[in-house]
């Protein structure tokens, strides 16, 4: 191989580099074998080592919502490919920038059923905002450069490269031929709002007598500097604040404007501001079904303004009186600064009757539960997890079900990038491999997987992952033997049918996690769940907590499916009767 030769391999492991890569998750499979073998002892890269392809990619995806950087993804082809679809998916629906690099059969056997053959490029066309079947080593270093390119900017998302065998093998001075593919340009999305529209924007905030702002995980994914200034805007107009999951952070849980987050089991506050609204200024959100209910009933005398970075949300599901087409942060800029430099000094509307209408939607006091004689109610735990753990102000991950909404409900935030969940795929067995990628990218920080018995099983493998790497995250199970959320769901709408929902022959947990070399704790009352989490933070290594809560524990507050905003069930309110078949489809 002469100097100005390098096999695609090396083209592929140098490009990285240039991209500034730290970490690679993967596994190794027949098609990557000189992908790896060009990482062999090679210290500019460091590669994680999941023990399946799905661990892989949620584990990247920790890392780049707790960094802001892009994650990468290395698997082989066929069944490593498959495998990490999920994860890819997952990525796609929650905008986390992604690069997973596909091993592939050599190109001669393409479409011949060959052994461990998969058609990665279809099977990943709807779920990446790009993808790639790269046939020359020549395109290797634009693909790449392109790829990230991709993936970070815009709507962030994920990028698959797939890469047949014998181009990892082939030669190549890495410089793109003449003639052939180099980095295109014809990806150029918009990042700053047109001046009219802004000033439409500004004239309609200062004008609103009930305004608020709905926010979400575009706030988060354009950066700190995003939740920063969204703070400012809000200390100018006076707004109050709600988020979807995904953007919880970017605005401070103890803000008194703060209303909590809105949407199916959101607060009851928050739920109404938006219902009864004359102004919705929505940045970085995109009007999920969760947070919109009923569409008809979806606050309908307001008007709407809608920021985001990707066009073909704006008016996609919810019509807006305003589209801003730009990144958050360069349009909540153009608007500060339209605000302040004004003719006339744009000064906030009054909002005191709206406020104390807000006062008293709060005064319903949606969040509180009864409490329990026998065993510890999950709400109680999550409170006392966030009160003995906020001193370090950790990231917490999660895995899905109603865990998950009770983190969110209880567990609070201050600070972007330290919510880590999966929002619209819903994939159980997230949380512990997002929190894998989380703690090595902030190794001083604390990171903690607030879990559930049912969720955690899907992706349990990935303790031995943790182990290797000496990672000591924490892993917080809330109990309660059942599929919580669909145990819940069974009660209120098919008469407490629980269809397959109960979790039998669970493993001892505290004995798995002495099997891989982990601190295991079991609480078991109420009495002893401040001392079993103060022996969880007391451990510096990794640590499952098995906390045994109530088996029966609903999670409220709760819009049925198919229910507008001002429907929400809360703790006490009856269920007559079971939903008709057009909204248990909606479930």
């Amino acid at each position: 191989m002469s100097q100005q030769e390098r096999s695609g391999a090396s083209i592929l492991v140098q490009g990285l580099i240039d991209q500034g890569v730290e970490f690679i998750f993967g596994y190794p499979g027949g098609a990557v074998l000189p992908i790896y073998d060009e990482l062999f002892g090679d210290q500019r890269i460091r590669h994680i080592l999941v023990r399946h392809e799905a661990g892989a990619a949620h584990a990247a995806e920790g890392y780049a919502r707790s960094t802001g950087k892009p994650g990468v993804v290395l698997v082989t082809s066929g069944p490593g490919a498959t495998n990490a679809v999920t994860g890819i998916a997952d990525a796609y629906l929650d905008s986390i920038p992604l690069v997973v690099i596909t091993g592939q059969v050599p190109t001669a056997l393409i479409g011949t059923d060959a052994f461990q053959e998969a058609d990665t490029i279809g099977i990943t066309r709807h779920c990446t905002k790009h993808n790639y079947l790269v046939k020359d080593p020549s395109e290797l270093k634009a693909t790449i450069e392109e790829a990230f390119r991709i993936a970070t900017t815009g709507r962030p998302g994920p990028v698959v490269v797939d890469i047949p065998k014998d181009v990892q093998i082939a030669l190549s001075n890495g410089e793109a031929d003449s003639g052939s593919f180099v980095a295109s340009e014809r990806y150029q999305p918009r990042t700053k709002g047109k001046a009219d529209k802004i000033a439409q924007a500004v004239a309609m905030m200062s004008e609103a007598e009930s305004p608020v702002l709905y926010t979400g995980g575009g706030v988060i994914n354009s950066g700190p500097e995003a939740s920063a200034l969204l703070r400012q805007l809000q200390d100018l107009t006076g707004a109050p604040v709600t988020s979807t999951l995904m953007g919880l952070g970017a605005f401070p849980a103890d803000h008194p404007d703060w209303l909590g987050m809105l949407g199916m089991h959101g607060t009851y506050e928050a739920n109404m501001a938006m219902n009864k609204c004359d102004l919705m200024i929505c940045v970085g959100a995109r009007f999920d079904d969760r947070v919109t209910g009923r569409l008809d009933a979806f606050s309908p005398g307001s008007k709407k303004i809608h920021i985001d970075i990707d066009r073909a949300s704006i008016n996609k599901t919810v019509p807006v009186d305003l589209g801003i087409v730009g990144d958050c942060a360069t349009v909540l800029q153009q608007l500060i600064d339209a605000w302040a430099n004004d003719k006339n000094g744009r000064k906030a509307k009054d909002l005191g009757e709206w406020k104390a209408r807000i006062t008293g939607w709060r005064a319903r006091e949606s969040l509180a539960y009864p409490p329990s004689k026998d065993t510890i109610m999950p709400q109680l735990a999550i409170e006392r997890l966030f009160a003995l753990t906020k001193h370090r102000n950790p990231i917490i991950t999660t895995e899905v079900g109603q865990h998950q909404m009770w983190a969110a409900q209880y567990f609070h935030f201050f600070d972007p990038n330290k919510w880590l969940t999966s929002g619209g795929l819903g994939t159980m067995g997230y949380g512990m491999p997002a929190a894998i990628g989380a703690q090595l990218g902030n190794p001083n920080d604390l990171v903690i997987d607030i879990a559930g018995e049912a969720s955690i099983q899907m992706n349990i493998q990935e303790l031995g992952t943790a182990s290797q790497y000496r990672l000591p995250i924490k892993i917080f199970i809330l109990n309660n033997e059942y599929m919580g959320m669909v145990r819940q769901w069974q009660e209120l709408t098919y008469e407490s049918r629980y269809s397959n929902s109960y979790s039998d022959s669970l493993p001892d947990f505290v004995a798995l996690a002495d099997a891989y070399g982990w601190k295991g704790i079991r609480i078991e009352s109420e009495a002893g769940l401040d001392a079993g989490i103060e022996a969880m933070m007391a451990h510096d290594g990794p640590v499952i907590v098995d906390c045994q809560v109530s088996k029966d524990a609903n999670c409220y507050p709760m819009i049925p499916s198919g229910a507008a905003h001002t429907d929400m069930l809360m703790y006490g309110d009856q269920v007559e009767g079971t939903m008709d078949d057009e909204a248990k489809a909606l479930v």
